[in-house]
């Protein structure tokens, strides 16, 4: 890799800005999608799709129309993007350039949301639909969005200049980040779920709120609240954990700053949780809540990435990642 990025750095570079600038637009897709479904706008398309209800261009369109409409356009460009990121990526890299198969996995999960998302309206799992099939639709929407982001990220990363993790020979470490990894999908899961909950059975004070959490004849949803904020007190301390200790077997700087900025995150994301179960979930604080979740994954898979790879002590400065082409 080190024969390559000299010769096509500015290639490479303008390959890289373009990478994570669609890492950064993914988020925007994803928080406008979590408002599609906060606003209670899931169905303003009815059960069509791809089409509008029933119309390409829908005619008078109401408010909820126009925002599940635009969820549909920004996740259409948002496919395009990808696509030009994958035929970037195999027309500028070298054929065993990670990024190439990190664009390729992105391609196949962006696919994978469209048809997830696709299922959800046409099986009308929107709107206040409170059926099981919704929540286990959910869940695997959610997965799948989080490894497309993850993919998205470790190209722009490894296009950066970022080299791919190695799995052998990392001891405890690699099945500490994996359970790292799982649990917080199973976090993002169990928050998705409350938020759902939160949507569809909205409390009038925090003390309604956490009589109905309780109640032996409220829904599944809410009674599957209160596991939440114990789900997240686990995961993220043993995320925490796992960070610090990477930080003293992977003593290298790009893994110092990744657990900075992961325990950092980690630390907000609890306080914002906190805000959020007190103001009863207002949509504003679920969106800032669905963002840090969002960007603790993300630190995480570049920790992840970061401390699976043995480099030279020599090769350990940030500075070689820079994304300018003079470097």
């Amino acid at each position: 890799m080190s024969d390559y990025i000299p010769k096509h750095s500015m290639k490479l570079n303008r390959f890289a800005y373009f990478a994570w600038a669609v890492v950064a637009y993914n988020l925007a897709v994803i928080l406008w999608g979590a408002y599609v479904r906060a606003s209670g706008s899931g169905a303003g398309c009815g059960s069509h799709w791809p089409l509008c209800n029933g119309e390409v261009i829908p005619r008078a369109p109401q408010i909820q129309t126009l925002i599940e409409l635009t969820h549909r356009l920004m996740s259409g460009l948002s496919l395009a993007a990808i696509i030009l990121l994958v035929i970037w990526a195999f027309r500028a890299l070298p054929r065993n350039h990670p990024a190439r198969k990190g664009a390729a996995l992105s391609l196949i999960f962006i696919a994978s949301e469209a048809l997830i998302g696709a299922g959800l309206v046409l099986f009308e799992l929107v709107a206040q639909n409170a059926s099981i099939a919704r929540a286990m639709f959910m869940s695997v929407h959610l997965v799948n969005t989080f490894l497309l982001l993850a993919f998205l990220t470790l190209t722009a990363w490894w296009a950066s200049g970022g080299e791919s993790p190695r799995l052998k020979g990392q001891g405890s470490l690699l099945p500490l980040f994996l359970l790292a990894l799982l649990g917080t999908l199973v976090l993002a899961v169990s928050g998705a779920i409350t938020a759902l909950g939160d949507t569809l059975f909205p409390a009038n004070s925090l003390s309604e709120g956490l009589r109905q959490d309780f109640s032996t004849t409220a829904h599944l949803f809410i009674r599957l609240r209160f596991l939440h904020p114990v789900i997240a007190f686990i995961v993220s301390s043993f995320a925490i954990f796992t960070a610090i200790l990477s930080s003293f077997l992977r003593p290298s700087a790009w893994v110092r700053r990744w657990t900075l900025t992961l325990v950092t995150l980690v630390i907000l994301q609890i306080l914002v949780g906190l805000v959020n179960l007190a103001l009863l979930a207002p949509i504003w604080l679920q969106l800032t809540h669905l963002l840090l979740a969002d960007l603790v994954w993300l630190a995480l898979i570049l920790l992840t990435s970061s401390a699976l790879t043995q480099i030279d002590a020599k090769e350990e400065s940030p500075e070689r990642f820079s994304l300018n082409p003079a470097v």
